[in-house]
């Protein structure tokens, strides 16, 4: 990006299609029958804005979008659980993609489980019930095999923008 009001700009559209994956998201009654689960289309924006802008500009587009879609279409409760679940996510990717240990697929995986995990944690504060921990495991496995899915479609996109080789390394 050549000046300020370029990536200002690329940012916003950046936004904007979180937006709009967001909403198509929304229109997918439940994924693959596990209540609560997403498939996290709004997650592949992230992982190419995390390995071709950086971290802040991925924190900041999720964060945008997550209170935009938040002010627009649900509720306080569903915009907790989706910040603890970006905020958690996003450190996590952002930590694994430092070591250079793993590739965009094991980053998105981690990040897919993590997610989950930030929102069992909201949700044991909110309802106050250590119960919820039991949906745990089918979360984490969900988590991963979204992830996967994800890193599968942002490696393509950063592909294209000869950004991130990702192909030959599947963890």
């Amino acid at each position: 990006m050549q000046s300020p009001g370029k990536k200002t700009a690329f940012l916003s559209i950046a936004v904007s299609l979180g937006l709009i994956l967001s909403y198509l998201e929304s229109l997918i009654p439940v994924f693959a029958g596990v209540p609560g689960m997403k498939c996290g289309l709004p997650n592949v924006l992230v992982i190419v804005l995390l390995y071709s802008l950086g971290p802040g500009e991925a924190a900041l587009v999720n964060l945008l979008r997550i209170l935009l879609i938040s002010f627009l279409f649900t509720n306080p409760y569903s915009f907790a659980y989706s910040l603890a679940g970006a905020a958690l996510s996003l450190a996590g990717m952002i930590i694994l993609k430092k070591t250079g240990v793993f590739s965009v697929y094991g980053v998105s995986m981690a990040g897919g489980m993590l997610h989950n995990l930030g929102q069992i944690l909201i949700a044991v504060f909110l309802v106050e019930n250590y119960r919820v921990f039991y949906y745990l495991p089918v979360l984490l496995l969900s988590g991963c095999l979204t992830g996967w899915v994800i890193a599968f479609f942002g490696s393509r996109v950063l592909n294209r923008l000869n950004l991130c080789y990702t192909d030959v390394n599947v963890f």
